[in-house]
């Protein structure tokens, strides 16, 4: 039974070395960075060891500009701090996967970035407690969090800190980077009209595809492509239920605002029609019809060929293709966004407040070869030297200072709104955003912003073609099409998509249960005939009830509700 058990170790640890080797060796250790203390402006040290030493980060999201610290930015980052990042991302699986493989084979990486792993690396043991790191070795970590500190702790009963959120702090949002995608060239030809609806969506995609059956190199013409194959399909398919419907996103829950209960947002009768709607498109040629089939890098394909013209999506998933077409110099196949709702007595939610989401960020394992001098690091990232750098790139290189504000020069700002794919490799700039920030908006002590995002630069950022399409509509940014952001009242629970299940728990197990119903049930209500949609979503609901997603509904509002009571210490 030993030996058997020996084997199946064994088994494991290679399974993790072939998943480590796969994402990238080198032989980088040998570098010949002196290690030299670095000193921010704020007066805190950027390196306290000599010694140069590589780390390895598992990161849950892909990120096919990874630059292995070989940018411009990535230089001067190992400069600083006498750190090499190796960074590792998901091979042939997902964030579930990898992280599950490490839980498995007790073998971690020096820090952790996961999406919705992390619960199962607390309840491993995993991940160590960063709360007596952050208070004795980093002062711009406390300083960035703020008043928001407490928010980081993991619960009411666990007040330790096992990760660090990478959402800015004090976020403002200046533009819109989701909603509902119309290329330019058919809201042109439309004559700009109102689109304010799904009707009036549709009216100009349907419009365009009667005059353009093809495009101009003779592929068919796609109305509307949906992200629906993958993981993805939260994104492009079933969040914008929400906005549609007059709600914000909180994940697969509805959160009354009043009473904080949750119930699994498809059960709201209005969702029904905005389905509905969908396959109202479908039927009538509209929508794609590998919608639920295609994979993510077929989606992206499609996008970058100019055939789509209709998108439902967030601007970081089909991004990287409208660069490909930015490259291209096809601008006129790029995207506007609008926040389209079901009928008009909506309101698109996109930007209820949250406060400070507590979400998703960087952790260190119980595995890491020097965790005092990781939190160092983090912190120097974390500091106003860390953040101009990681943000802006480098002075003279990136940025210039005129009259004490820093400008962007115009050829560096062309490649970085016509190719940001190669410009985020090239620099570095935007790869490194992986400890605490500062969020949009937020002043320096020199007055300029820690970020480039804000609006004299995101209307220097647009493209001719943006820009005329949003004068058309009387807007200088995207933005400026949403409602205002004190149009709601702030959510007490921030955002109910970054509460974890504990994993195994039986709460845990019927979420799983409802979520593959849901990836069965929904495509299928879409893409049925008209007169077989009520059928199929009554079966949908059924399917839920039947895995007792009512003890669902009752668990995720005591979880909400405790949420809400953390907070408001």
């Amino acid at each position: 039974m030993k030996r058997k058990l020996q084997m199946v170790l064994s088994l494991m640890l290679a399974l993790v070395f072939v998943f480590v080797t796969a994402c990238g060796n080198s032989n980088n250790e040998g570098s010949t960075n002196s290690g030299t203390n670095g000193t921010t402006n704020d007066g805190t040290n950027a390196a306290e060891t000599a010694e140069p030493i590589t780390i390895r980060i598992a990161s849950g999201d892909n990120n096919p500009s990874w630059d292995d610290m070989n940018s411009d930015v990535g230089k001067a980052i190992k400069e600083k701090t006498g750190i090499t990042i190796k960074q590792e991302f998901p091979v042939g699986g997902t964030d579930s996967d990898m992280f599950a493989l490490m839980v498995a084979s007790d073998d971690y990486p020096d820090m952790v970035m996961p999406k919705g792993s992390a619960g199962k690396l607390v309840d491993a043991g995993a991940l160590i407690d960063l709360r007596p790191l952050i208070e004795e070795h980093a002062p711009n970590l406390q300083k960035i969090y703020g008043e928001y500190f407490n928010r980081l702790r993991w619960s009411e009963e666990d007040e330790a800190i096992y990760t660090l959120p990478q959402g800015g702090v004090g976020q403002t949002y200046f533009d819109a980077g989701g909603g509902f995608q119309l290329q330019h060239q058919v809201l042109e030809a439309a004559g700009y009209p109102e689109i304010k609806t799904v009707k009036d969506y549709e009216a100009a995609i349907k419009a365009y595809i009667e005059k353009n059956p093809t495009t101009p190199d003779g592929q068919p013409t796609i109305g509307m492509s949906l992200n629906g194959g993958e993981w993805q399909i939260l994104i492009s398919v079933t969040n914008p239920a929400f906005y549609a419907t007059g709600a914000p996103d909180d994940g697969e829950f509805y959160i009354d605002q009043e009473t904080h209960e949750a119930i699994m947002h498809y059960q709201r009768p209005i969702e029904r029609e905005y389905f509905r709607w969908l396959n109202h498109m479908n039927n009538i040629g509209l929508l794609d019809k590998e919608s639920f089939v295609q994979k993510y890098d077929q989606y992206k394909a499609k996008i970058a060929s100019g055939r789509v013209l209709g998108l439902i999506d967030q601007n970081w998933d089909y991004g990287e293709a409208e660069n490909a077409l930015k490259a291209e110099g096809k601008f006129g196949s790029t995207y506007a966004r609008f926040p389209v709702t079901l009928d008009e007595t909506f309101q698109d939610h996109s930007f209820q407040g949250t406060g400070y989401i507590a979400g998703y960020g960087v952790g260190i394992t119980k595995d890491a070869q020097d965790p005092v001098r990781l939190i160092k690091f983090l912190d120097y990232l974390a500091s106003d030297e860390g953040q101009v750098l990681v943000n802006w790139g480098i002075e003279g290189q990136h940025y210039n200072v005129e009259d004490g504000k820093r400008v962007i020069p115009a050829d560096v700002q062309e490649m970085k709104s016509n190719d940001n794919n190669t410009f985020k490799k090239t620099t570095g700039i935007g790869n490194y955003l992986i400890s605490a920030r500062y969020g949009d908006g937020v002043k320096d002590p020199s007055g300029n912003y820690y970020t480039t995002t804000f609006p004299e630069q995101i209307q220097a950022s647009y493209s001719e073609q943006d820009k005329k399409t949003l004068a058309a509509y009387g807007a200088t940014t995207y933005k400026d099409l949403w409602p205002a952001d004190d149009a709601f009242p702030e959510r007490k629970y921030g955002a109910a998509w970054t509460l974890p299940f504990e994993t195994g728990s039986q709460a845990n197990v019927i979420f799983q249960k409802t979520q593959d119903i849901m990836k069965k049930r929904i495509p299928e209500a879409i893409l049925a005939k008209p007169e077989d949609f009520d059928k199929i979503y009554d079966a949908f609901l059924k399917d839920l009830e039947d895995a007792d997603v009512a003890k669902l509904n009752a668990e995720f509002t005591k979880m909400v509700k405790d949420r809400v009571a953390l907070w408001s210490k």
